[in-house]
């Protein structure tokens, strides 16, 4: 059974059966059939089909969110923003699709006909996390069905009513049987599905240890994969920065979703200019959180997914105060804060270094360390220091700056005065740890298909 343990109350929100090998046999049985139909309906029908199947899930919004508050912990007053963020994703894919799915041209030879074609992968597994499951999902769920593959999606078992949501929303559409279906499975059923030869992709967004159990699972095939991995993305504030903005936007980007985002910041480099105003300005936005129960609408910290996780995240700060670092935030500012629940208070620590895991190591929570750089060539090279590659943001009012700093970070992403927003129209990529392959933009259609080439001779010499 799959049991979701709502971190607003610790009780068990949902409980679902788990699928057996019997049920997966089915699925991709079913999804390998409608597929083959599915592939040969023309662009603009399977663009129909999945514009109805994203209005019949903006219809549930309200219910959505609510949902999801329940299962994850976020704030209920910030998660009707994730449909409307899923609503966007969609539609510009929708948009985009001609374009990235269109034929390459090669230059004309007489005598011959020569293209490539952008031919669908057949079956996706889609395997999407529970921080932020819809706008994951998104990404791989509605490309691959416009490029013509099937797709069979899981969900983490803290949310496993977004698969079933995103599904039912297809059924209303009438998009046809077996092209979008859901499985709740364990993790031993999940690497059954990877190695079943009618899984034809793979995308995995979750914890590098889950990349590399999915990456181990297809050693002995040669299909395509799509990983999706954890970040420690860094923000850099440089002297000319728009100091108001910039701390507005930087504590939003560390603590929104209680720093439960793969792109949010968790560390933070600051001019020696400006560094004691940045800080001081942080802490005093921090303290106007308010930490409690999602559901009321004056919070706006929830807690975090799980007791362990917090856990995890306290060892990070407790470490880093050990070995030196100082804490600005006082827990008892926060009273819902409890030890041993969910609930954490945020924290920010200055005095931190390289050395501790706060500031090397993913934490996926509400704190973020500060560190003072005296220019651009050492806050480039602590940026750089990091097993992780997702995003980066830089904070100055010099384009040129930006252009020449964004150059020379290592990540898939550069911001300048914006952080932990992922633009449809651009490619989502990770690089080092954090992951391998793309999505979104019409980039992204490369990633759910095949090239096949077409050299056809129309003129036979005489």
């Amino acid at each position: 059974m799959v049991k979701t343990v709502s971190p607003i109350d610790g009780k068990i929100f949902v409980e679902r059966k788990l699928a057996t090998s019997e049920d997966l046999n089915k699925a991709l049985a079913a999804s390998v059939k409608a597929q083959k139909n599915w592939r040969s309906l023309p662009l603009d029908k399977r663009q129909e089909y999945v514009s109805k199947m994203v209005d019949a899930f903006i219809k549930k919004k309200q219910k959505i969110a609510e949902e999801l508050t329940w299962q994850m912990g976020r704030p209920l007053r910030y998660t009707p923003f994730e449909v409307d963020r899923f609503e966007e994703r969609a539609r510009m894919m929708i948009r985009l699709a001609p374009e990235g799915l269109a034929d390459v041209q090669v230059e004309p030879r007489d005598g011959f006909t020569r293209f490539i074609r952008r031919v669908p992968l057949g079956v996706a597994l889609v395997l999407a996390p529970w921080n932020y499951p819809y706008l994951t999902a998104v990404n791989a769920v509605v490309p691959a069905l416009l490029a013509g593959n099937s797709v069979v999606l899981k969900h983490s078992a803290q949310t496993p009513l977004c698969s079933e949501r995103i599904v039912q929303a297809a059924e209303e559409a009438s998009l046809p049987e077996g092209v979008i279906q859901f499985l709740h499975m364990s993790h031993g059923l999940v690497a059954e599905a990877i190695k079943d030869d009618r899984v034809n992709h793979v995308a995995f967004t979750g914890s590098v240890e889950g990349g590399r159990d999915v990456q181990h699972s297809m050693a002995d095939r040669f299909i395509t994969m799509g990983l999706e991995l954890g970040g420690k993305d860094p923000a850099y504030v440089r002297k000319d920065a728009d100091l108001t903005f910039a701390i507005d936007n930087v504590v939003d980007g560390a603590y929104f979703n209680s720093g439960q985002s793969c792109c949010g910041i968790e560390r933070v480099y600051v001019d020696e200019a400006v560094y004691d105003a940045f800080v001081e300005g942080a802490v005093e936005l921090v303290k106007k959180y308010v930490l409690g129960n999602p559901l009321e609408k004056d919070v706006t910290l929830g807690p975090v997914v799980s007791i362990s996780s917090a856990r995890d995240i306290q060892a990070q700060i407790d470490q880093a105060v050990t070995a030196g670092a100082k804490a600005l935030i006082d827990p008892k500012h926060f009273p819902a804060a409890s030890p041993g629940t969910t609930y954490l208070a945020p924290q920010l620590l200055v005095n931190v270094d390289h050395k501790m895991d706060v500031m090397y190591e993913e934490t996926f929570g509400p704190v973020v360390g500060i560190m003072k750089v005296k220019n651009d060539e050492e806050a480039i090279e602590l940026m750089n220091d990091s097993p992780y590659g997702l995003t980066a943001s830089i904070w100055t009012s010099d384009e040129e700056a930006a252009l020449r700093i964004g150059g020379r970070i290592e990540t898939g992403t550069v911001f300048m005065n914006r952080c932990d927003y992922l633009d449809p129209e651009l490619a989502w990529v990770g690089v080092k740890n954090s992951g391998r392959g793309c999505t979104l933009s019409r980039v992204g259609y490369e990633y759910l298909t095949r090239p096949k080439s077409f050299h056809y001779r129309t003129k036979i010499p005489k």
